[in-house]
């Protein structure tokens, strides 16, 4: 049987679209593929960017900030001698963009030294976005930073 021009674009063009579906059907049905949004309400978030990018300059005029550490697979989070987390409110969050369920918040009141080691039970290995947010003195103090742990 002889196959002219116009039946084997037609195939062709099926054989290209199956190929595609496939792969859609694939993502779409697949955990591996499973990303879900950075927060639930993202428009109520939007909202308040301009405070989190008020509070971000307040902690970068700060004489000495807080750093991370990643020491033999252990998080270190080190505060500046002069602040003093028991007197703070504020909360450490650890946010995992592949899977939020892997997402926890640590309570400043929970601090108790300068040097504060992140539970290791908790983190897995990958990327994670690390926030620190403080009231201190009636300014909010906002540190990010991204790791790959």
């Amino acid at each position: 049987m002889k196959i002219n021009w116009g039946t084997g674009l037609v195939i062709g063009m099926l054989a290209f679209i199956s190929f595609i579906m496939y792969f859609v059907v694939t993502m779409m049905s697949s955990k591996d593929y499973d990303h879900d949004l950075v927060v639930e309400d993202y428009y109520k978030a939007e909202l308040h960017y301009q405070q989190d990018i008020d509070a971000e300059r307040n902690a970068l005029g700060m004489e000495e900030n807080i750093s991370l550490k990643n020491d033999n697979g252990k998080l270190l989070l080190i505060f500046p001698e002069n602040m003093l987390t028991q007197e703070m409110e504020g909360v450490i969050s650890l946010y995992r963009p592949s899977n939020k369920a892997l997402d926890f918040e640590i309570p400043l009141s929970e601090v108790n030294t300068r040097e504060y080691l992140i539970p290791e039970d908790k983190l897995v290995e990958g990327r994670w976005n690390v926030s620190v947010s403080w009231n201190s003195e009636g300014k909010e103090f906002l540190f990010k930073k991204e790791i790959i742990f």
